[in-house]
């Protein structure tokens, strides 16, 4: 084990001291790869497991269920996958497919490729404008339970929107200053998900 671990760099160093003990040391923890998106969907998250866990406890436990906890169970849901979003965008983890790149020559991958960044960018950027004319729409609307307004959830849409169109352009600027997309080399997948910054290159 201690040889594939001195071979293999992702193997974790593990060794067998005199008594037959196990040891293994980890990596250290390494906080730098997130971004301040990030922290306030985990904190979103948490506040919906604590809603739901008290929408459960009510309904299950006291048999009395807290009405207002499904309404904004869902719409802390609503706010966590679209902030949340914006991670997504900037990692590049959203679903893509390499297949057709495989068939085309260099110079139009590299033309289809930027092509999908720009498009991504400037869809993310319209749906955010859309979002706010929706919310210029809405005016002073409330929630169906709770006395609040609309407006926050789609604040939260509107925000992570525009979050997601600022990361998509940092992303589109980071695969032109590399040469290359992950659609043109899915081998370097990993590399690109490195890039959590926007601007940072990829580890070589």
């Amino acid at each position: 084990m201690a040889a594939e671990a001195d071979q293999n760099p992702h193997v974790a160093h593990a060794v067998l001291d005199d008594t037959g003990g196990f040891h293994v040391t980890d990596e250290p923890i390494d906080l730098s790869a997130y971004r301040w998106e990030d922290w306030i969907t985990f904190a979103l998250f948490w506040v919906l497991s604590f809603v739901v866990f008290y929408q459960v406890f009510t309904r299950y436990i006291l048999e009395d269920a807290a009405g207002w906890t499904e309404e904004i169970a869902r719409y802390l849901l609503v706010a966590v996958v679209f902030i949340g979003g914006a991670m997504c965008v900037r990692k590049n983890n959203h679903i893509q497919v390499d297949f057709f790149y495989r068939l085309m020559p260099h110079w139009m991958q590299r033309t289809v490729s930027t092509a999908v960044d720009i498009f991504r960018a400037a869809f993310l950027a319209y749906a955010a404008w859309l979002t706010y004319l929706l919310m210029q729409r809405i005016g002073s609307q409330r929630m169906a339970i709770v006395d609040l307004p609309m407006g926050f959830v789609f604040g939260a849409m509107l925000f992570g929107f525009t979050m997601m169109a600022f990361r998509a352009v940092q992303v589109t600027w980071r695969h032109w200053k590399q040469g290359y997309s992950v659609l043109e080399r899915p081998e370097t997948a990993i590399d690109d998900k490195s890039a959590i910054g926007g601007f940072e290159e990829p580890a070589k």
